[in-house]
């Protein structure tokens, strides 16, 4: 941690950082995802140049005046998909600078950057593309954006860090090596948090332990099945929440038979794991994920649902999970899927899958397009 200017706290990430300087690392990242979310403008820093950037899906007249009471010359930002789909020919970049229209108002910048306003908004442009290349600094502002499980559009200005309004704002701002290796950063600080038994249906040898980051975030959980031998795979389910179907029995997707279905397994089986991980939507988040049903219905299946918001198609990654189970003493697995991204995700994070072991479900009217384009676009085994 460093100051910059006595009423800017920014956060910096360095190769030997451990103890309590990652840990201060992730609080920062975890305040800056906050101000994010609240329609607050951070600062992301990288090599002594710095974006100033707020969430477009926030913009309101009151976000964009502060915005630009700070700085001038602001232009959006958004990934590459999400260009492409308002007609802005990419140059093999992820992340692109659009120049902003001078007449744009913040519902305008809202409906940027979101698409299921597209059939109620179709004349956006023409827009113009911005002749730079993406930096770590601007993969960082709006992996930042996705971070906070915001669309990722932002709004956003090159300024000076002695920015005298910036400082008169007393904004949060933080290192783009930081947010750009959060989610390995944030997988290493798992600790166990919480354990207890809860029997279960199907499985009632059942404990669930807790994992959380030190210095807070998202929790996952790890529900364990009996007492797996540590000397050999264990039976392992990788499963990601998903509210609407393992809550509410939504039928648009099987991951509520998937869940239950994992777990009758196991126990029968005589024991192993059941990781249920906070990667909503493949990792997009709750109101994403709801925002992509949407465009479901208005024709995209859920890989274009997903590129069109300007995510990819799956955004999780499988560090957390890998060190859940390295810290409960797991280094083998046999692992429950039909994923194959999946096991290449826990074997690059040092977890031995010796086996995939089949776990599908039959189709129903309401997930049958789905399931088809699980199988025809994203290699699931089917």
């Amino acid at each position: 941690m460093t100051e910059q200017h006595p009423s800017v706290f920014v956060a910096l990430v360095f190769g030997g950082s451990t103890g309590m300087d990652k840990n201060n690392d992730l609080l920062a990242l975890e305040r800056a995802a906050s101000d994010l979310r609240r329609g607050q403008p951070v600062v992301v820093v990288h090599d002594g140049a710095a974006l100033l950037v707020t969430a477009l899906q926030q913009a309101d007249r009151a976000a964009v005046a502060a915005f630009d009471a700070i700085a001038a010359d602001s232009f959006l930002m958004l990934t590459n998909s999400r260009a492409a789909a308002l007609k802005v020919a990419g140059k093999g970049w992820s992340v692109v600078r659009l120049a902003r229209p001078s007449w744009f108002e913040p519902a305008d910048m809202v409906a940027v950057a979101d698409p299921t306003l597209d059939l109620a908004t179709p004349l956006k442009g023409p827009f113009t593309r911005l002749d730079h290349a993406e930096t770590p600094l601007d993969r960082a502002a709006v992996k930042l954006a996705k971070w906070s499980h915001m669309l990722p559009a932002v709004l956003a200005a090159e300024i000076a860090l002695d920015n005298e309004a910036m400082a008169n704002a007393d904004l949060l701002a933080v290192s783009a090596a930081l947010i750009n290796n959060a989610d390995v950063a944030q997988a290493v600080a798992l600790e166990k948090v919480a354990s207890a038994k809860v029997p279960l249906a199907g499985a009632e040898d059942t404990r669930l332990i807790a994992f959380r980051p030190v210095a807070g975030g998202v929790e996952h959980i790890a529900i364990q099945i009996g007492d797996p031998p540590r000397s050999k795979p264990v039976l392992v389910r990788v499963h990601s929440e998903c509210f609407t179907g393992d809550l509410l029995g939504s039928l648009k997707c099987d991951c509520g038979e998937q869940l239950q279905g994992s777990i009758k397994a196991i126990g029968e089986a005589g024991g192993g794991l059941v990781l249920y991980m906070a990667q909503e939507g493949r990792g997009i988040g709750l109101v994403s994920k709801l925002k992509a049903y949407a465009l479901q219905d208005q024709g995209y299946d859920t890989v274009d649902a997903n590129t069109r918001l300007g995510f990819e198609v799956d955004e999780r990654v499988f560090a957390p999970a890998a060190e859940m189970l390295k810290k409960l003493g797991f280094s083998a697995v046999r692992l429950m899927t039909n994923n194959p991204l999946k096991v290449e995700g826990l074997r690059s994070f040092g977890i031995d899958v010796v086996e995939r072991v089949a776990h599908a479900f039959p189709t129903n009217p309401h997930n049958e397009q789905y399931l088809a384009t699980k199988k025809n676009r994203t290699g699931h085994i089917l």
